[in-house]
């Protein structure tokens, strides 16, 4: 099957500037609805990737995301929210964008167009063969990505990619291509939109999956997760509450402060000796 570049075909959607402002909306939640079941299609390739990728994982692999532009970002949120949301350390799961951190707040002109940059940023991470490397780009032919997987590919890595369009050179040059067909975009072109939801999906569904067979979640519940604000601090308190039937909240948040982590506090604390 050739290449075709679906994220550039003309929207069904036209005169938009003649719409009113609830049309617009109809027109773009109308588009949206239909990602789900794309991202759907894609279950058992993400099925494969993922039980090859936390067998890496287990024995002391690091994740790492590349992409550019919006690609790009989407891939740096995902690896940001890891550590706070799974308690798992900074530096397990890495975003890379083409461009440097520069990038994550303005576009950078020719950055993505350099088929050596990608594996000479990810070079600084000194990665091996139990590393995992996913490519991010939903035309399917930014450079900077390609390079890297190609590059990644032949040193041992396990390479996947997320793309949007079918067949193109990115999943090419990958191990586990992961094509997730949206169709045109409500703007022409524009893939920050149902292509970015659906690399959003796809990156949410990798980690978190990954996530649970790493045991870093009990029950369906984020018990090692970063008692970062007082949100997550009243969350964890009201979690170990629940799990060591504590009555006493003061008395929960203490013990939750003291051990770090819900997972943690549970451990320390017996069933039997929290029982009122």
């Amino acid at each position: 099957m050739a290449f075709e570049r679906i994220t550039e075909s003309p929207s069904k959607h036209r005169y938009l500037e003649q719409q009113s402002i609830p049309d617009l909306l109809n027109g773009i939640n109308e588009e949206d609805r239909t990602v789900a079941a794309s991202v759907a299609k894609v279950i058992p390739q993400l099925t494969l990737f993922i039980e090859a990728a936390a067998d890496k994982m287990l024995a002391g692999g690091r994740l790492f995301y590349i992409g550019a532009g919006t690609s790009g970002r989407l891939g740096i949120v995902d690896a940001s929210e890891c550590p706070p949301t799974f308690g798992v350390p900074y530096g397990l799961v890495i975003g890379l964008i083409a461009g440097g951190e520069k990038a994550i707040t303005r576009a950078v002109e020719h950055a993505e167009d350099d088929p050596e940059q990608g594996w000479k940023d990810l070079q600084l991470h000194h990665p091996t063969e139990k590393d995992i490397l996913i490519g991010i780009a939903a035309s399917g032919t930014t450079p900077y990505v390609i390079g890297a997987l190609n590059k990644a590919r032949e040193k041992g890595l396990l390479t996947a990619s997320i793309c949007c369009n079918p067949d193109s050179p990115v999943s090419q040059a990958a191990e586990h291509p992961i094509d997730v067909i949206v169709g045109p975009e409500f703007i022409t072109g524009s893939t920050r939109m149902k292509s970015g939801t659906a690399q959003k999906l796809v990156l949410n569904m990798i980690s978190t999956t990954l996530m649970i067979q790493l045991g870093r979640v009990e029950d369906n519940r984020m018990v090692n997760m970063q008692l970062v604000n007082d949100k997550l601090l009243d969350r964890g308190t009201r979690m170990l509450m629940e799990k060591r039937n504590i009555q006493d909240y003061d008395q929960a948040r203490v013990l939750l402060l003291k051990h770090g982590s819900v997972k943690k506090a549970m451990e320390a604390i017996p069933n039997e000796d929290a029982r009122p």
